[in-house]
């Protein structure tokens, strides 16, 4: 049978891993649901006996990692660990589930018709309409850039409005992040107005959308806004007069620890080697409906980064399940990590295997 349909190995391999792998244990659909962050229709679709959906690699990679431990078993709760917290035994028992996994799954692709590694629409959708930025309630969201201040502005063309050349994005700082993020929430949200605002000019209205700020506290008023209304532990420092004072400030537990960008000199020049950014994430202060987000950087790379940590395809799931499993029911959370530059490349964050420089909840 398997030979004649090979997408039902899959299926059924996923079907006993929830009904046999813990004996004694009882894995509903719906408690499996919840510890991945998936619908019950979804979980029920992946198991099918007649025409079961293929999940995605991250997917495959969330059950490897949830079977890996019977410590994701508790007091009949099932809880996502991130890789890091698995020690070397259940990291064996991961990689050797998720390799098995990951065997089925091509098998499963190459049955369709495709390559084992490629994403389906169907994956794409999943994907896009499970993530962070997704907002189901179908409201405005609105991204909030700093422009860029006068004397810079002088040095672009095409910057002013009297111009008949005028671009008003060149006006705006974190193009690339602005870039990247609005494309791919007009995809993961088609029913929802996207809105571009500059920090200088929000409107009273704006602030009660799901709020986006992207850039730092020294040029993006509504970042700064936003984290004097937020308990978060840390704190952005930038003076950009004193050498070496520019950093994230973390406190806790009676102990402050800076985190500086890592520059380095080249050809005469100085270059950003590594970034440190930060992602935020908590109700709204100015409408506990809706949602507030930050992507900070000290430069520009550290919040385009950011950003792509959760829109890149090749990473986004993956860091949504980390973000999932650990702040799941969290109502203000954040994460501060460093993000690589190399060869003038602004590559994304894995927060999965690169442990974040620090990560808070309440």
């Amino acid at each position: 049978m398997d030979g004649q349909d090979p997408q039902q190995p899959l299926a059924r391999r996923l079907r006993a891993l929830r009904e046999e792998h813990w004996p004694g244990r009882k894995i509903t659909q719906p408690l499996l649901a919840q510890a991945l962050g998936v619908s019950v229709p979804l979980i029920s679709s992946w198991e099918s006996q007649t025409n079961p959906r293929i999940p995605p690699s991250a997917r495959v990679d969330a059950y490897a990692t949830l079977f890996a431990t019977v410590r994701s078993f508790d007091q009949n709760e099932l809880r996502l660990l991130s890789p890091p917290e698995l020690d070397d035994e259940e990291q064996r028992a991961r990689n050797e589930l998720r390799r098995e996994l990951t065997q089925l799954r091509n098998a499963a692709l190459r049955a369709t018709g495709g390559p084992g590694e490629s994403a389906r629409p169907s994956e794409i959708e999943e994907s896009l309409g499970t993530g962070p930025w997704r907002f189901d309630d179908g409201n405005s969201v609105t991204i909030v850039c700093a422009r860029w201040p006068a004397h810079m502005l002088e040095r672009i063309p095409y910057t002013e409005v009297a111009d008949p050349d005028y671009i008003e994005l060149l006006t705006y700082s974190e193009l690339d992040a602005l870039f990247e993020l609005h494309g791919h929430l007009r995809a993961a949200n088609p029913a929802n107005q996207v809105n571009l605002r500059s920090s200088s000019s929000l409107a009273s209205d704006d602030y009660s959308t799901h709020l986006v700020t992207l850039g730092g506290i020294d040029w993006n008023q509504a970042t700064s806004s936003v984290l004097e209304e937020l308990p978060l532990p840390v704190r952005q420092v930038a003076d950009w007069e004193t050498e070496g004072g520019q950093y994230f400030e973390v406190t806790e537990n009676g102990k402050t620890v800076r985190h500086r960008p890592v520059l380095e000199e080249s050809s005469g020049k100085t270059g950003l080697r590594e970034d440190v950014a930060l992602f935020a994430r908590a109700v709204n202060p100015f409408n506990r409906r809706r949602t507030v987000t930050i992507c900070s950087g000290m430069y520009g790379r550290g919040t385009y980064g950011t950003v792509r940590a959760l829109t890149d395809a090749k990473f986004r799931d993956r860091n949504a399940e980390f973000l999932r499993s650990r702040f799941m029911d969290s109502e203000l959370y954040c994460v501060l990590s460093r993000v690589q530059i190399v060869n003038g490349a602004t590559l994304t964050p894995d927060w999965t295997t690169v442990e974040p420089l620090f990560e808070w909840s309440r």
